[in-house]
């Protein structure tokens, strides 16, 4: 068997406070601490610990060329070189194993590494945000300045006031009544779905492709929002639960056919399910007829920006301008829009068959009929939405 080491790996010492009667009795009262290792690899789901006598095991394989194990074993103890291939860090020429063709599929995609460790381990599963709150309105209560201190302020001053350039304001035109009324919405009429026009009217002007044209023999898409390189790797993933004509289920849009594709059915009850689990339970969110998942395809992007620095960061600018579009295109048909970050990642992979590292779920977004009645708090300070009351 030939091993190598997997391609990208972070390793994170962390310190563990613990409470030692001893050192709080001591004349210097403290509480001890213990350091612990963790590797955070980007093509496994999960941090893994480490012992510091398996550091100079990695330290000596090369992450590119490969090394026959009894050789490797030859010169370390093969209990470490067996338990670092059991953890997944040492993987196998050709092998199998989940950690064996996650590296490779890794290695084929052009990660910049410290963004590749960022994005996977920075996903969520399985988090209940309700519960989240319910902590930390346990250390806080209503007390938030008293424990975080003041905020920074909302503006900043970068010049004397005499040497401000005063602006000329834009006449009032329809955009800027649009900008107004582009209110997030957290009151969603639950009685209301969707009619298969206001879906596509929104998703065209968001997702759909103008036109698709060749460049220096590359295909691009022509779309009404920017993108690096015009590449558009942003995939739209779709719960549906609500809208005239279409079964709830779980759908992929097309934007070149500006079409649904079903990938799954789901019953009433499943939809709300895999509502909720894929916002982490934010229940303001529950009675949305509709939520899109924004999935970046990241070798669409990486095949050109190969190991960039700035290519992780331009997939995350394309879900704002795709999310401030689908905005304006709800708004401007009357309806309410949002988008959240705080979302369960790997719950929504599960749902949709998502490989987190080629098809990666940036950010939730959705739209539908906005409630006649405010439950939960809605920021509109111009009371554009709302009458002031």
């Amino acid at each position: 068997m030939r091993l190598r080491r997997c391609q990208t790996l972070l390793i994170e010492p962390r310190e563990r406070r613990e409470l030692d009667l001893e050192l709080l009795l001591s004349a210097a009262p403290r509480f001890g601490s213990s350091l612990e290792w963790f590797a955070l690899a980007p093509h496994l789901d999960k941090e893994v610990p480490l012992d510091p006598a398996e550091f100079a095991v990695l330290g000596a394989v090369s992450p590119t060329d490969w090394i026959d194990r009894d050789e490797l074993v030859g010169a370390h103890a093969p209990v470490l070189v067996d338990g670092l291939r059991a953890k997944g860090l040492l993987v196998a020429d050709g092998g199998e194993a989940a950690a064996d063709v996650a590296d490779r599929a890794l290695r084929a995609t052009h990660w910049r590494p410290l963004s590749a460790v960022a994005h996977r381990h920075s996903r969520w599963r399985s988090i209940d945000t309700a519960v989240e709150a319910r902590r930390l309105d346990e250390i806080c209560g209503d007390e938030w300045l008293d424990h975080f201190g003041a905020p920074p302020p909302p503006a900043i001053d970068c010049a004397a006031e005499d040497r401000r350039v005063a602006l000329p304001r834009a006449e009032v035109s329809a955009l800027d009544r649009l900008l107004d009324r582009r209110v997030t919405c957290r009151n969603f009429d639950p009685a209301r779905g969707l009619g298969l026009d206001e879906v596509g009217a929104v998703l065209w002007r968001a997702f759909g492709a103008r036109t698709e044209v060749e460049i220096t023999g590359v295909r691009v898409l022509k779309k009404g929002v920017p993108s690096a390189g015009g590449l558009h790797p942003t995939e739209a993933y779709l719960l549906v639960q609500r809208v005239d004509g279409v079964t709830p289920g779980l759908y992929h849009y097309h934007p070149l056919h500006h079409a649904l594709e079903l990938l799954r059915e789901l019953s009433p009850i499943e939809a709300d399910e895999h509502n909720q689990r894929f916002v982490a339970a934010q229940a303001h969110f529950r009675s949305a007829p509709l939520l899109l998942v924004m999935a970046s395809r990241f070798e669409r992007n990486f095949w050109k920006y190969r190991n960039h620095a700035k290519a992780y960061r331009a997939t995350i600018l394309d879900a704002g301008h795709l999310s401030q579009t689908l905005y304006l295109a709800a708004t401007e048909l009357g309806l309410a829009a949002f988008i959240t970050a705080a979302v369960n990642e790997g719950d929504i992979e599960d749902a949709f068959g998502l490989d987190p590292m080629q098809q990666g779920v940036i950010a939730v977004s959705g739209f539908g009929h906005r409630s006649a009645q405010r439950i939960d708090i809605e920021f509109d300070p111009l009371n554009a939405v709302w009458p002031p009351t």
